[in-house]
């Protein structure tokens, strides 16, 4: 388990912050109780923030036509949607919602091309909540798989998250076992697949990032 390269600077910030602040208030109170109840609190605050930026190495070996989860936490969608934004097709929708303590790295589901990168910014509203897709700050991933198959991955801000990162750019290969983005702070990632993709989850399975099998997609012709 390692630290997270999105949030190293921020730690280093936050723990000489709190190391500062807690000193001083050590030195300057008469309440020495108030000093070690802050010291307590600040000590639990480091140690949600270096969990919430933790990351691990993870290896699959899958097959090409097999869509692995983009990232931990649970499935809150399967359905048949209208994407309207980029698609403009019918589409499977799987959305997967990261809560405060799921692991926010995001990853590549499919190898393939990467066609398509965009950000938008916008709401603030529960990720959990199904406009969350559309009105929330997002940045949509257009994949090309190796059947020629699209498949758009999007990350979504929840009320939460201050900032999503992505890695992805228009025109390079990807593979699975790399890393799509990260997302600060409670959100969600929707994967919008081919009509006649074989769906592998359920509604409320746990997923973990670049380990669940979310689907497989039919054979190039």
């Amino acid at each position: 388990m390692k630290i997270h390269k999105e949030g190293k600077h921020l730690l280093l910030m936050l723990f000489f912050t709190l190391i500062v602040v807690n000193g001083l208030l050590y030195i300057l109170t008469p309440w020495k109780v108030l000093a070690i109840v802050t010291s307590i609190i600040s000590l639990v605050v480091c140690l949600f923030f270096t969990y919430f930026f933790r990351i691990s190495e993870r290896i699959l070996m899958a097959d090409e036509n097999y869509v692995v989860a983009p990232a931990d936490g649970k499935i809150v969608v399967i359905e048949p949607v209208e994407e309207n934004d980029l698609l403009h097709e019918k589409r499977m929708q799987v959305s997967i919602f990261m809560s405060v303590l799921s692991m926010h790295a995001n990853w590549i589901p499919i190898g393939g091309k990467v066609l398509h990168v965009s950000h938008q910014d916008g709401r603030k509203m529960a990720a959990w909540l199904p406009k969350s897709s559309t009105e929330n700050e997002r940045s949509s991933i257009i994949i090309e798989a190796k059947n020629k198959q699209k498949i758009l991955v999007r990350q979504i801000a929840g009320a939460l998250a201050r900032r999503i990162v992505t890695y992805a750019k228009e025109g390079e290969e990807c593979h699975i076992n790399q890393q799509l983005g990260f997302i600060k702070f409670g959100s969600r990632v929707d994967l919008f697949l081919p009509m006649d993709a074989e769906i592998l989850v359920n509604l409320q399975e746990e997923t973990t990032g670049n380990e669940t099998i979310i689907a497989k997609l039919k054979h190039a012709d």
